[in-house]
């Protein structure tokens, strides 16, 4: 992985949850970010917006986020890029199974839009 992370991909449904994250992410974090409302967007989008991260919500109409991050695994342009999950979805088997679908890590809803930025940057650190 890169040694800074900067660019980050995120997938989320709900507007409001995804314009409070992008907030977070870009105002306080300072990470450049596109910011999808479904899994096909992101698809569509991640080959050439090149994020070094992809944060995904798990709950998704149409495409969910375990399709998504299938369908992001099976282009070569994005196959390799460390994915994380935020979701409410998160019994110790529901984490399980997103860490062995390649999640690096899992972060619970509701996220602190004040602490998201620095969490992720310490996840990135210690996987990196």
């Amino acid at each position: 992985m890169e040694a800074l992370l900067e660019r980050i991909l995120y997938v989320e449904d709900d507007p409001d949850i995804r314009a409070v994250g992008t907030f977070a992410l870009e105002g306080i974090g300072g990470f450049t970010v596109k910011a999808c409302g479904s899994g096909a967007e992101a698809v569509a989008a991640a080959p050439a917006f090149r994020p070094q991260l992809v944060l995904l919500d798990v709950m998704m109409p149409e495409m969910d986020g375990l399709a998504t991050l299938r369908a992001l695994r099976g282009l070569k342009a994005t196959a390799a890029i460390p994915a994380m999950f935020m979701t409410a979805k998160a019994q110790p088997k529901e984490i399980a199974l997103y860490l062995e679908m390649g999640a690096i890590e899992v972060i619970q809803k509701p996220f602190d839009p004040m602490t998201l930025g620095a969490n992720l940057r310490t996840i990135w650190e210690r996987v990196g």
